[in-house]
């Protein structure tokens, strides 16, 4: 590819980490967000401006070979907020490629999009078994984010890859990520391999590392060309000996969205809108 990656949500956690490691694997990157990047790296061209801004974000696509969207709230928040920034965001971003003749788009989606989907009795969970459950109006918009990937891939034939993240963090933290994490290796791993695959069409693939008690099918994603490299049993008997060992009894073990599925999650425990990048700083990183 010639031109630049655009990369939205470039000031967030993510999009950090791949602000350093895509460029070791010879991306350009062309970083955008709603804040300014104290930060720069050598190279890197930087755009702040609002996903929600059509005219922006065509401007912001002109030349660039492909898109990497982050950009967005990214936990639970009001349905005013989540369905402007990230159903509206998307849209935008993916009009905006169209409208600059930018051949792929690479979406951050979340196992949210199907959080009350149960944990197999056995067996890995892939993509395509049952329709998306998701756990919360964050959910919903990435079940949104989805649908609006597929039309575009099949009305006006872009590739889009669609990444359903798990835990993205350095390291897992609870016991719940010792099935879900996504190291920060795998994080550039994984969108190297959306960005390099060949004609992937429209794909929705889970996003996880190579874990010893994960749950998800990495199949399709492997299909891509992702190979990851971590694992997160090696913190695994710490965790337990703090945390017990996980009940699949209990809804954070035993469905996909984990906590995002229980009665805290509820429409009158929103708060105010979480801040406007990819991942939050402060916040679980589980997309």
């Amino acid at each position: 590819m010639s031109g630049p990656v655009l990369l939205t949500g470039a000031a967030g956690r993510i999009g950090t980490v791949l602000r350093g490691g895509l460029p070791e694997r010879g991306w350009a990157l062309r970083s955008l967000d709603v804040v300014p990047l104290t930060d720069t790296r050598p190279g890197e061209e930087q755009v702040v401006a609002d996903v929600t801004d059509l005219a922006a974000m065509a401007e912001a696509a002109e030349g660039a070979s492909a898109v990497v969207h982050l950009g967005g709230i990214s936990g639970e928040s009001t349905w005013a907020a989540v369905s402007h920034v990230n159903i509206d965001g998307t849209q935008c971003v993916l009009e905006a490629a169209r409208q600059a003749g930018v051949p792929r788009v690479v979406l951050a989606s979340s196992n949210h999009a199907t959080g009350f989907t149960p944990r197999p009795a056995e067996g890995l969970l892939r993509e395509t078994d049952g329709p998306p459950r998701p756990d919360t109006f964050y959910g919903v918009s990435k079940v949104a984010m989805e649908a609006l990937g597929s039309l575009y891939a099949d009305r006006y034939g872009l590739d889009v890859v669609c990444l359903r993240i798990g835990t993205a963090a350095p390291e897992p933290t609870t016991t719940r990520h010792l099935s879900t994490w996504l190291s920060p290796t795998d994080q550039v791993s994984l969108v190297d391999a959306a960005l390099q695959a060949p004609a992937p069409g429209f794909a929705v693939v889970w996003g996880v590392s190579a874990n010893t008690r994960g749950w998800w099918d990495l199949t399709a994603a492997r299909a891509l060309g992702y190979e990851p490299a971590d694992d997160a049993e090696p913190y695994a008997a710490a965790l337990v000996e703090v945390h017990g060992e996980p009940d699949p009894a209990d809804p954070v073990h035993g469905r996909v969205g984990g906590e995002f599925t229980t009665a805290g999650f509820d429409v009158e425990h929103i708060g105010p809108p979480a801040p406007r990048a990819d991942i939050a700083p402060g916040s679980g990183a589980d997309r």
